[in-house]
């Protein structure tokens, strides 16, 4: 007992009195520093009194697939700050290969009793997948928001970058450029964004995109590289991709084959992730409006978490198209 006085007393920056008066539920403490022992009591791994079990912490569930594409730390980031700037602190679930699954965490995270869940990119947004958490979620009536394409009826409000606009801005920018043979590199088949990639590519394209200029892979650059030999082989010269790792798998895959990006190839990526303007060559890239979205779901989910009603209504952000190294004119026949 002592230890864990003294533990929580560090962590929030108070007297271990003043912990001891929030654990026996004694007056003479502010309600802020209150909630910050009890965040401090769930984030260290301790049990709360019994008396105060009732209560949510005041921590938000922040699930991640994975940390090494950088369009996640980058939303980590700007959602962990809002939340803080609310008072709320964000709980960070990543999950990898072999390690804690999602629906683990989400247990984790009952069990602490978190006042909501932000799923930023997540098994929500492939229709085959298990989505029995996300159930054990919407029945405890506990406040969620996604970020980006999720499947239908889950019934939990949404923020999304609008996939059909980002490929309609990066199939106008090759064509523009010349390119007649144009390809997409995109996430598994049902894989919700990847989805609305492809049905905006055929929309804009019409027969201009043929089954075989399509081609699948895991979001990795090893997974674009993969897929880009394929459609390289096919005679695909602009390469449209899901994402930013995967376009840099195109580019090692046009290297390969001792072709030229751009001279040869031309390629755009999604999401203008850290570090894509200092690749070689600087990558022609979509960019997702992180900022806003990781702001407009943080609202979102305060909103629901005050007792508000939230339509599970999905909010669609617009995309820019970057041009820099990694498009130029189509090479002449």
């Amino acid at each position: 007992m002592t230890r864990r006085l003294a533990e929580v007393a560090k962590k929030v920056g108070v007297s271990e009195a003043t912990v001891s008066r929030v654990l026996n539920g004694k007056p003479g403490v502010s309600e802020a520093t209150r909630q910050s022992v009890l965040s401090a009591l769930d984030v260290l791994g301790y049990e709360r009194p019994t008396q105060l079990r009732g209560e949510r912490a005041r921590l938000v569930g922040l699930v991640l697939p994975e940390l090494q594409n950088p369009i996640f730390p980058a939303f980590a980031e700007v959602i962990g700050g809002a939340l803080a700037q609310l008072g709320l602190t964000p709980v960070l679930c990543t999950q990898t290969k072999g390690g804690v699954s999602e629906a683990d965490y989400v247990t984790l995270l009952l069990q602490q009793q978190v006042s909501g869940v932000v799923f930023a990119g997540g098994l929500y947004a492939q229709a085959d997948a298990p989505h029995d958490h996300y159930r054990q979620l919407a029945e405890r009536n506990i406040p969620v928001v996604l970020v980006n394409a999720a499947i239908a009826r889950l019934g939990f409000p949404a923020v999304s970058c609008d996939d059909a606009v980002a490929v309609e801005q990066a199939w106008r920018h090759l064509a523009s450029l010349g390119h007649e043979r144009i390809g997409l590199v995109l996430g598994p088949a049902d894989h919700m964004p990847s989805a609305r990639k492809l049905a905006a590519a055929r929309a804009v394209a019409g027969d201009a995109l043929p089954d075989d200029a399509v081609a699948r892979a895991i979001f990795s650059i090893e997974g674009g590289h993969a897929a880009a030999t394929k459609l390289i082989d096919r005679g695909v010269t602009g390469f449209i991709c899901a994402s930013d790792p995967l376009a840099l798998g195109v580019i090692r895959a046009a290297r390969r084959r001792r072709l030229d990006v751009p001279g040869d190839i031309s390629v755009v990526g999604y999401d203008d992730s850290a570090l894509m303007n200092c690749t070689e060559p600087p990558l022609t890239t979509v960019r997702q409006p992180i900022d806003a979205m990781g702001k407009a779901a943080v609202e979102l989910l305060n909103a629901q978490i005050a007792g508000t009603s939230v339509p599970a209504d999905e909010l669609l952000f617009e995309p820019e198209l970057v041009v820099r190294g990694s498009t130029a004119q189509a090479p002449r026949s």
